[in-house]
């Protein structure tokens, strides 16, 4: 079993790779590192990851497209001004075309 910290890096790995004006999911980047049942650990590595500028964490939200993190970042719309300010369409917590803009780790990477 691998420590959190060794999967955490693995995790941030992962999302520094998403493009800019892109999304994906806690489970889309489980699934990449093998881990498929591990979204809530990925949530956590996100969370975890705030002080650090390189990991784009406004960039991993739920299946659905829903900002479900944006709890964490500093100031309520923290999350969604990041979002927007990369061309994504964010309509109550929602993401607008959020099957264009989805990228999947384990295909694209």
């Amino acid at each position: 079993m691998m420590s959190n910290e060794n999967f955490f890096e693995r995790v941030y790995a992962v999302a520094r790779q998403i493009p800019y004006g892109r999304v994906t999911s806690y489970g889309a980047i489980a699934k990449a590192l093998g881990a498929a049942r591990s979204a809530r650990m990925v949530g956590w590595a996100m969370n975890a990851s705030h002080s650090m500028d390189d990991v784009p964490a406004h960039r991993v939200v739920n299946r659905k497209g829903l900002l479900t993190g944006k709890f964490h970042f500093d100031g309520t719309n923290l999350m969604q001004q990041l979002l927007e300010s990369e061309g994504i369409v964010v309509v109550d917590n929602q993401i607008i075309d959020f099957d264009k803009i989805f990228w999947q780790p384990e295909v694209e990477s």
